[in-house]
């Protein structure tokens, strides 16, 4: 190992059915480090992490840690922690029924302590020694989500851990409880321990890192000290669009700006929902299409799901053709004509065991209510004419939806949407994870039915195809709107340097 490393993974690659997950990766942390691994959704950030705490067995490549004198097998997460290895998750791995000592002693073996006196009194030298707010006796549910995260971290520094893995910790907090996070980072870092630090926060990158890591496609794009890759250089590693051999790309069929240009369909005023992001103005015209776009992690969906009430609203006004009107809940909006097609079709789209005929007329159905069904006809009727419309491949409209192709899946809660006939349609993600013919078919619906009136706002974590489809673009980052893009500005050089901060 080179001198002062505490972590060296070379050439680590892990297969999947069909998916090369990671492709010959390095990686190194030194003591006394934190270093950001970052890259897009897919990038390989998981996989690696998988790979170095036992949770995936590689298929190929060496790991090192310091104090070995050999490259090290881990097999299971026990085997990382023993080796030094800890991992503190997004989501609160701990027992918020058992009090603070409790969680950071459980499952250290019997005996580990002869009494809770001694326990007790170990935890609170700890907390102390970390600065953390917290005492040994209090039950962990009474705790903020920050402090629990830094309970785990308290766990995972008395077991002696020279890697710590920190994946998305502050997707939770909020701006004081990251600062007091990062505080306890810093402190770590002056003991010598080296952190991985995974997040989607570049402005949180840059306040706490030394060193980026970027992986984009399962392999890695390279090593950088913080201070040698300006923010637009880090999203366009990340996206793999180099500003340098980027133009323009907008296609010949520019998107439809037309309708009656003067009449705003939906208007909203310092939305804010239970998810985070910051409050934000958003409108849409009659015929427009305009989309959100960011890193993922940006607040893309969270701004949509709170336009149609999917989370719970707790600021804001919203106004329909200039009425103000109350949207609290999904149904609130499907009466006001906006319908929405949610990022993860499997979760929250298709119903998989009803067939493609009963996830057609769903929504329709909610709203006439389940007491006054649909005749077996008209039901018929209406999925034949849009598995026709939309081309939808399916033996017929009773084939269950689960045995679909996820681009037919798409199709068929597309359908569900259309048949409401809405004003505003709010389409996230809705070409991800299916072939180009499909992608190229969806992207010509939504042109087709701006050009019929309809509003449509479009997310994808694919910015070319943003710009092909839209006129008009909100740039998130770190969960608030930092720009719109229109006209001349709708560049991938100027979207990426408005994600990145302004900088050039």
């Amino acid at each position: 190992m080179n001198k002062g490393s505490v972590l060296e993974m070379r050439n680590i690659s892990k297969n999947f059915p069909g998916v090369k997950a990671l492709q010959n990766v390095d990686f190194t942390l030194c003591e006394g480090e934190i270093h950001a691994l970052m890259g897009e959704n897919g990038a390989g950030k998981s996989t690696l992490i998988k790979v170095l705490t036992g949770v995936y067995e590689k298929d190929g490549g060496q790991i090192y840690l310091k104090g070995n004198d050999k490259a090290v097998s881990i097999r299971s997460p026990q085997d990382a922690q023993r080796l030094g290895v800890s991992t503190v998750y997004q989501e609160i791995t701990l027992c918020p029924n058992l009090s603070v000592a409790e969680n950071m002693y459980i499952g250290r073996g019997k005996g580990f302590f002869q009494s809770f006196k001694k326990m007790n009194a170990e935890a609170d030298k700890i907390l102390k020694s970390l600065d953390i707010p917290a005492k040994s006796t209090q039950q962990l549910s009474s705790c903020s989500i920050a402090i629990q995260q830094m309970v785990a971290i308290a766990r995972a520094v008395d077991m002696d851990c020279k890697v710590l893995i920190l994946d998305e910790p502050t997707s939770s907090l909020d701006e004081q409880e990251v600062e007091k996070l990062f505080g306890l980072m810093r402190d770590l870092k002056a003991r010598g321990v080296g952190i991985i630090f995974v997040t989607h926060f570049l402005d949180q990158v840059y306040e706490v890192c030394d060193k980026i890591t970027v992986l984009r496609d399962g392999q890695l794009v390279g090593e950088y000290e913080i201070k040698d890759l300006p923010r637009v250089k880090l999203v366009s590693k990340m996206l793999g669009k180099e500003l340098d051999d980027m133009s323009d790309i907008k296609s010949e069929s520019a998107p439809y700006s037309g309708g009656d240009a003067s009449e705003v369909v939906f208007e909203a005023e310092g939305l804010q929902s239970n998810a985070g992001i910051k409050p934000f103005d958003f409108k849409i015209r009659k015929g427009e299409v305009n989309g959100f776009t960011g890193l993922l992690g940006s607040g893309r969906s969270e701004c949509v799901r709170a336009i149609f009430g999917a989370d719970r609203i707790i600021g804001g006004t919203v106004k329909m053709k200039g009425e103000k009107v109350k949207i609290t809940k999904p149904i609130d909006a499907m009466k006001h004509g906006i319908a929405y097609l949610p990022e993860d079709r499997k979760i929250d789209g298709i119903v998989g065991d009803l067939s493609v005929r009963e996830n057609i007329v769903l929504a329709l159905q909610v709203m006439k209510g389940f007491f006054k069904p649909f005749s077996k006809a008209e039901a018929y009727r209406f999925a034949d004419e849009y598995i026709k419309l939309l081309e939808i491949k399916t033996a017929s409209a009773d084939t269950p939806v689960k045995s679909l192709s996820g681009g037919n899946q798409q199709k068929v809660i597309l359908a569900r949407w259309l048949l409401m006939h809405p004003e505003y349609l709010i389409l996230d993600e809705p070409t991800r994870g299916i072939d180009i013919g499909t992608k190229v078919e969806i992207q010509k619906l939504v042109l087709k039915l701006a050009s019929e009136g309809i509003s449509v706002t479009f997310i994808s974590s694919e910015t070319d195809e943003m710009l092909r489809t839209c006129s008009r673009l909100v740039v998130m980052r770190d969960r608030k709107a930092v720009g719109e893009l229109s006209g001349d500005d709708l560049t991938q050089s100027k979207i990426m340097s408005t994600i990145a901060g302004g900088e050039d």
